[in-house]
């Protein structure tokens, strides 16, 4: 039968809980229960003064704002004030009565320019958060999963003003010039002296958000962008980041995120990374720090058709290549890159039957490089084939990437409204506090209701191997 709702009852009074009108399981509730944010007052004491001025909003109800901006994924702080006002959940995670006013959504950006820049606020929050979760027991950094992600600039990728800038020198640059010397004189070379004239390099930038660096990679589209780069745990909670223009090479800032996890939680055992950080330096540097390399194959960059460099075998007592046609590459010299060079005889290549598809060289000299430290790169691709290793790459899709796709879809960080790598350092901070904090509350619940019960620490069955892990080192 059809009804109708005759009695309108817009204008009426009622007299309700507003804790009735939350739905027992919303996620605000699970975020509340989770941890106390009264820890964020001692973190902000000094930015306000103590005895004068306007009475302020209140930090935390500030700070849970931007919670629930980041944690639901809403676009911007103005769309954010406009739910809160309409949504009983939101208001009583603020504890903001129908009544009450809500802050102006410019309150917090306000409040940025006035305190917070320039602090490391941001950067406590998130750390805080990471440690509740730490001393829950959910987080397991044995293993380190580090990789990046390209996050869309607040900039017009048409408007482009072409820079010329100092290129900036590589991680461990004073090491490797050390050792380059080194190896020169014990080849009765002379040591390369300092470069007197400073590298420079022609670049893209905006004039929107000159901080930002122009984004290209293999098909995708070329755009002005943000990098953020994290390492997870194996439960896919964050345990460092670090955000840097998108014209910075992943391999730069590798450093910079695992010195933020071995400081503020621990060193891990193992750290797992994609193609980008397969490099000499950091498994070299990996191998100092005793930590297992877990690196994926590297397709060679040699033109398709031709011999790829793994055709060419390497001795190591004789220090030389071997061809395929068992003809040798003899030392030629070190170069700046760190490189060892192998030149072969033109006039035995001369008459090569795979010279059309070993050289283009006019000379007919086929050559090949070799890093000081390739030893270290050997041993990595030694342990990739180990069942251990394996089981540990194959974990990246459902953490670091899984992260990744979270941070994208839903919680709104596709692209930045804001512009200035500080500002965008501060917003990965929050967002991954943001993550954080959601994937504890969660788990903290279902400990709390057993129905929901779940398995938190995730152990491989395969342990680390002690002897190799030290061998590698």
């Amino acid at each position: 039968m059809l009804s109708k709702n005759l009695a309108d009852k817009r204008m009426d009074m009622e007299m309700v809980w507003m804790d009735d009108l939350v739905p027992s399981d919303h996620l605000v509730r699970k975020m509340d229960a989770a941890i106390d944010f009264d820890f964020i007052y001692p973190m902000v004491e000094d930015l306000y003064a103590s005895n004068n001025g306007r009475p302020s909003v209140d930090p935390v109800v500030l700070m849970k704002l931007v919670f629930l901006q980041y944690t639901f994924g809403i676009s911007s702080m103005r769309q954010t004030i406009r739910e809160v006002e309409t949504n009983i959940a939101y208001r009583w995670f603020l504890g903001i009565g129908f009544q009450d006013p809500v802050p102006h959504f410019s309150t917090f950006g306000k409040n940025y320019v006035r305190r917070f820049e320039g602090t490391d606020l941001f950067e406590q929050i998130f750390y805080h958060i990471l440690k509740e979760a730490m001393a829950a027991g959910f987080v397991d950094p044995d293993v380190a999963f580090i990789d990046s992600t390209h996050v869309k600039a607040h900039a017009n990728k048409k408007k482009v003003l072409k820079k010329t800038v100092r290129k900036e020198s590589v991680a461990y640059q004073a090491k490797l010039e050390k050792e380059i010397n080194v190896d020169r004189e014990d080849q009765g070379k002379k040591p390369l002296a300092p470069s007197s004239k400073p590298e420079m390099k022609e670049i893209k930038q905006s004039p929107t958000d000159p901080e930002s660096g122009y984004f290209v990679k293999n098909e995708r589209e070329r755009l002005f962008a943000y990098t953020y780069h994290a390492g997870c745990d194996r439960n896919g909670f964050i345990l460092g980041a670090a955000v840097k223009p998108a014209n910075v090479h992943d391999n730069q800032v590798f450093f910079e995120v695992y010195e933020n996890i071995k400081k503020h939680v621990q060193k891990p055992l193992t750290v797992a990374v994609d193609a980008g950080y397969k490099t000499p330096t950091i498994a070299k540097f990996l191998a100092e720090e005793s930590v297992r390399p877990v690196m994926p194959y590297k397709r060679p960059q040699t033109p398709k058709g031709y011999l790829k460099k793994h055709d060419f075998v390497y001795d190591d007592y004789y220090d030389c290549y071997i061809c395929p046609q068992l003809h040798l590459l003899r030392y030629q010299t070190t170069n700046r890159e760190g490189k060892r060079v192998y030149v072969s005889d033109p006039n035995v290549c001369r008459d090569c039957p795979l010279l059309a598809v070993c050289t283009k060289s006019a000379n007919r000299q086929k050559v090949v490089e070799r890093h000081i430290w390739q030893a270290y790169l050997d041993e990595a691709e030694h342990l990739r084939h180990t069942d251990y290793n394996k089981a540990v790459y194959q974990r990246r899709s459902e953490t670091i990437e899984r992260a990744f796709g979270d941070l994208k879809e839903k919680h709104g960080l596709r692209w930045t409204r804001l512009k200035g790598l500080a500002r965008n350092e501060a917003q990965a901070m929050l967002v991954f506090a943001a993550m954080n904090l959601k994937k504890m509350a969660k788990w903290k619940w279902k400990h709390r209701h057993p129905s929901g019960g779940i398995s938190v620490v995730i152990k491989f069955p395969i342990k680390i191997d002690k002897p190799r892990l030290q061998a590698a080192a």
